[in-house]
């Protein structure tokens, strides 16, 4: 339900440059605190205290340091960017992986072309571009290419999506390999379709949005819904609710209500009587990206992340007779509109092999005192 997006352009030199606004570093230490390996990675992160980010088409860059008090014996040294999908009680489903040998034995950090022996103080530097999709075996058994999902770690989710940089310090034989790792965030890059040109005409000279009668390119119509009831026990009513949102972030949304009965419409065509929300909707499992699979509780997950907010839209000259006017066939119109506020936060829409993650709109029943619904017709659009 949120706007349609298409994939940004290549990377430009810009953007690297963003890329490497904060360094991170993590560190593994030996004896008496002597830090003798670190990691540093490069990202996007306003402070090198947060989680360290990157952009769809960036470069995972950074170093990596070696601080050696005495001569030791080291195989090789790797770095790796890796990601996968955990499902809660099961193993890493992993999807990516890039290696990178740093130090093998031939390089000139070493005593000689054969030598394993190194000492001191050393620096690597590493370069490691990210797809923009990877190739994935579905349950079913068929190979597709997807792009890369964002990272996606929330309390108590169902499923974890993560994304990490990780060195290993191979020693020679019967020792213990030493690893150290850093998680990044991950986030794809994509743009919302351009609004109409009515659209974009009245955000520039701010002034009302054109409804769908007058703008059909930038709204999405859904179908009338039907809400009968009893109102204050004694009368049954009908009211008929037509539900449109516009193709953009914040969501306009337009609500038009008809009924022949002015109590009722009186009544439900209030802001407090409607119940619009944009809801999340994450699906796991073998089937989650089967749009008609049926939908089990312990795989198909719903949650609202954001309300609509309405007010009663007086403008009739614009929507002909909505002010409440009796119009053919005895119905009468009010109008509403309001908006969803899209956080910033949320994560983009996504299909991947065992987890994907849809917005929909969903409109419940009016609700209003002395009003009693005689059929549920709770409606959910996906844009």
């Amino acid at each position: 339900m949120l706007p349609v997006y298409t994939p940004s352009s290549p990377t430009s030199p810009t953007s690297q440059q963003a890329a490497s606004r904060s360094e991170h570093v993590v560190s593994l230490q030996g004896n008496k605190g002597h830090e003798w390996l670190s990691l540093f990675v490069n990202s996007r992160a306003a402070t090198s205290a947060s989680l360290p980010l990157l952009f769809q088409g960036d470069s995972v860059t950074g170093r990596v340091e070696l601080d050696l008090l005495k001569e030791e014996t080291i195989k090789a040294i790797v770095i790796s960017v890796l990601a996968g999908t955990t499902a809660v009680g099961q193993e890493e489903s992993r999807f990516l992986q890039i290696d990178n040998q740093l130090w093998p034995p031939s390089t000139p950090n070493t005593k000689g072309p054969s030598s394993q022996k190194i000492k001191g103080r050393h620096s690597w530097s590493f370069t490691m571009g990210l797809p923009t999709t990877v190739p994935v075996t579905e349950p079913n058994g068929r190979h597709g290419q997807y792009p890369l999902p964002p990272t996606f770690s929330e309390r108590a989710s169902p499923v974890y999506i993560d994304y990490r940089v990780k060195v290993v310090v191979r020693r020679g034989m019967f020792k213990v390999d030493q690893p150290l790792t850093l998680s990044f965030g991950y986030l794809p890059v994509a743009y919302p379709e351009a609004p109409s040109t009515l659209r974009r005409m009245a955000y520039n000279e701010g002034s009302l949005l054109i409804g769908p009668e007058g703008d059909p390119e930038g709204w999405k119509v859904c179908e009338t819904v039907k809400e009968k009831g009893t109102l204050f026990a004694v009368r049954a009513v009908e009211v008929k609710c037509s539900l449109c949102y516009a193709i953009g972030t914040p969501i306009p949304i337009e609500i038009t209500l008809r009924s022949s009965d002015k109590q009722a419409l009186d009544l439900l065509a209030t802001p407090e009587a409607l119940r619009v929300h944009l809801v999340r909707s994450m699906t796991t499992g073998s089937d989650a990206m089967d749009d008609d699979a049926p939908r089990r509780s312990n795989s198909h997950f719903l949650e609202s992340v954001g309300d609509a907010y309405f007010w009663i839209q007086l403008e009739s000259k614009l929507e002909g007779n909505l002010d409440g006017a009796p119009q053919e066939g005895g119905e009468r119109g009010r109008l509403l509109r309001g908006e969803i506020e899209v956080q910033k936060t949320l994560k983009p829409s996504f299909k991947f092999p065992r987890f994907t993650m849809r917005y929909m709109i969903q409109m419940l029943p009016l609700k209003a005192p002395g009003f009693t619904l005689a059929t549920s017709s709770d409606k959910a659009h996906p844009g």
